[in-house]
């Protein structure tokens, strides 16, 4: 006997579905958190992101009243744990505290990216951005531009390192060197803690980070921090000057923005509970503080809805940048 298909059978079962779908979404919202969260941050420890990860993960832990415990999952520029963090349950209990470089820039640099920032990922808010500085060995020529020039006179001879290829640290030199013609190799290293390492050791004689790992040692004269790529000079080195004002090349701006963000799917209760949560958090005055002596700006106000519209017009803001470079990630 021939099988008619029924489509007001076939409507109640996927009506069904959604109900049923819905209806575990209302419980784990209204039910979270009922356990401990696990926070990863895509880059070794000692680094920038670790630091401002681990702050935000003591705070959030306080408002939520849960343990939140931070996984560094390091690797590819911080691709590895980002993939992670997509592979993970759509329940709000791993999130991801991504960055410029992971959550902005991959897409546009890979020909065949393994994720969508936008699409495979919830963002639940900015939370706040450092700086980028240029630092260079005390052997190194005393200025950026005395450095510059003497690249282009001795081409293949300067090196600088960075957290990853494709990092937002490593296409800020790859738009100075676009822009100034400076013959600059790239040395890739696994997160910011050891590219600082090989600065202070000589292995390399500029590296690119945030003012704050390098704030102690530029201090103590153990490295000289040549430039900072923003509109004006940091209140915690005055003495450094702008991109602008070394070289003068109007409007280098380049932040290390964070954005915490959770797998697609998740259900939009706890979303909005991760959300309202961390608006606490990143409002906390102490914490404020304390990430401003590390030269870290904190955001707050950012919710779900802006997060999603910042990342878009940063992708947008540094697409011709890697367009022109020709960098690209290897698969």
């Amino acid at each position: 006997m021939t099988r008619r298909f029924r489509p007001t059978r076939f409507l109640s079962l996927t009506v069904a579905a959604v109900i049923g779908v819905c209806g575990w979404q209302n419980a784990v919202a209204q039910t979270f958190p009922s356990k401990p969260l696990r926070l990863v941050v895509p880059f070794p420890p000692g680094g920038p992101t670790d630091v401002f990860g681990r702050a935000y993960a003591a705070k959030l832990s306080t408002v939520l009243g849960q343990p939140v415990v931070v996984d560094n999952k390091s690797g590819a520029s911080g691709i590895v744990g980002t993939l992670e963090v997509k592979r993970s349950a759509p329940d709000g209990y791993t999130l991801n505290f991504g960055t410029a470089s992971t959550n902005c820039l991959y897409p546009l640099l890979s020909s065949k990216p393994q994720y969508d920032v936008l699409t495979d990922f919830v963002p639940v808010a900015v939370v706040g951005g450092a700086s980028i500085v240029i630092t260079a060995h005390p052997s190194q020529p005393p200025t950026l531009k005395a450095l510059l020039e003497a690249s282009r006179a001795q081409p293949g001879k300067f090196q600088f390192g960075s957290p990853g290829t494709g990092t937002l640290m490593h296409m800020t030199v790859e738009r100075l060197k676009r822009e100034t013609g400076a013959d600059l190799l790239h040395v890739p290293f696994r997160g910011s803690a050891p590219s600082m390492q090989a600065l202070l050791g000589g292995q390399i004689g500029l590296s690119v980070d945030t003012i704050g790992p390098s704030l102690q040692n530029h201090k103590a004269g153990k490295i000289r921090i040549l430039a900072l790529a923003s509109p004006k000079r940091s209140a915690l080195m005055p003495e450094v000057p702008t991109v602008d004002e070394a070289l003068g090349i109007k409007g280098f701006e380049a932040v290390l923005w964070n954005v915490v963000v959770v797998p697609a799917g998740t259900p939009q209760g706890v979303v909005d509970t991760l959300a309202q949560a961390t608006a606490k958090v990143m409002g906390d005055a102490t914490l404020q503080e304390q990430l401003a002596n590390l030269g870290i700006e904190i955001v707050t106000g950012s919710n779900p809805v802006s997060a999603a519209a910042y990342i878009r017009a940063e992708q947008a803001r540094w697409k011709p940048v890697i367009e022109a470079s020709g960098v690209k990630m290897a698969e």
